[in-house]
């Protein structure tokens, strides 16, 4: 669980616990919150004393609902805290709606102590907004991966589980809450410590910061077939421009009619047709989580005019590209 760029902490006394400040956004995703204090719980009960402790913020100080509608009582408003405090910002859902100017503000003032500070889950989004993740490698769910491409070009993105770079931490969401806090775990504590840890979490497979969020092509498709796989993963790199079937073939030696055999077979679709769909599901993702223009993300995805882009995505989603936005920036408002 060794990684190169360790969390920079402020050298404090051994003896004193270290206190995690969860942010807990509206909206926020329970499974990467608790995760991330069951954690500490365990750590501090297999090691026979208090190592960690934690405690609840959030803007307005009184209560807060997760993604999945239970309702939370926070500890306290955006207080200001100490240099060794650890800011653990939760994000879920609506992520762009839920980074209000108050916790922007906030978090820039906390962060100009030398706090450490975490994005769980979507909360990359949050971080990258408040600049603080300039210059940063980074990591966000992949579902949100597209837009923060496209917002935040400072940010060095990866695909990675867990970013740790220097004293700013990011996770994919999910169960990534466990894999970084096992590693902070282990640089506190030691990796004894921290395998005890996963063992009582019955964590089998500890991930590192070199691995990948998203499950391999085959085992997506649920085909393990080589060149197909690799064909896909080509189509995926390149959306911005696509490449034609033709030489999609060529690269992996073949001949066009073979590919299309080898899609008809495993996917019951073109090379083309994969590909649209592909280049569509990047569109809608863009249209819900930015305010890119819709000509702006026709031209990311691949699409040389916006009638052409209108008429894909209709065809589709049997709705429009503005229509789309327009009845998700209803749904937001209710």
């Amino acid at each position: 669980m060794s990684s190169s760029r360790p969390a920079m902490r402020v050298p404090v006394d051994t003896d004193k616990p270290r206190r995690f400040v969860f942010v807990l956004m509206d909206q926020f995703s329970l499974l990467c919150f608790a995760t991330a204090i069951e954690s500490l719980r365990i750590a501090n009960r297999m090691a026979g004393k208090t190592l960690y402790q934690w405690n609840t913020i959030g803007e307005g100080g009184e209560s807060i609902s997760c993604s999945a509608g239970t309702v939370f009582q926070l500890d306290s408003d955006l207080i200001e805290l100490n240099r060794e405090d650890t800011i653990m910002v939760c994000g879920g859902i609506d992520i762009q709606d839920a980074t209000t100017k108050k916790v922007l503000g906030w978090l820039r003032r906390e962060a100009r102590k030398g706090l450490v500070v975490g994005g769980l889950c979507t909360a990359s989004y949050t971080l990258a907004k408040a600049g603080l993740l300039d210059g940063k490698k980074a990591t966000i769910h992949w579902e949100n991966q597209d837009s923060f491409a496209e917002e935040f070009e400072e940010v060095d993105l990866t695909k990675s589980v867990f970013v740790v770079d220097g004293n700013r931490l990011t996770t994919a969401g999910g169960t990534s809450s466990i894999d970084l806090m096992l590693k902070l775990i282990a640089d506190d504590q030691g990796e004894e410590l921290a395998n005890a840890v996963a063992d009582q979490l019955i964590y089998s497979s500890i991930r590192t910061d070199q691995d990948t969020q998203r499950l391999s092509v085959p085992t997506r498709i649920g085909v393990r077939h080589p060149k197909l796989s690799q064909v896909i993963q080509m189509m995926e790199n390149n959306i911005e421009e696509p490449i034609s079937p033709s030489l999609l073939a060529k690269d992996v030696g073949m001949s066009t009619r073979q590919l299309e055999r080898l899609f008809r077979r495993y996917l019951s679709r073109s090379p083309k047709r994969y590909y649209m769909e592909l280049r569509l599901q990047k569109a809608r993702n863009l249209l819900m989580q930015t305010d890119m223009s819709v000509i702006n993300v026709a031209l990311a995805c691949g699409f040389a005019s916006p009638s052409h882009f209108s008429k894909c995505y209709r065809a589709h989603y049997e709705t429009t590209p503005y229509r789309e936005r327009g009845s998700h920036a209803a749904r937001l408002s209710i």
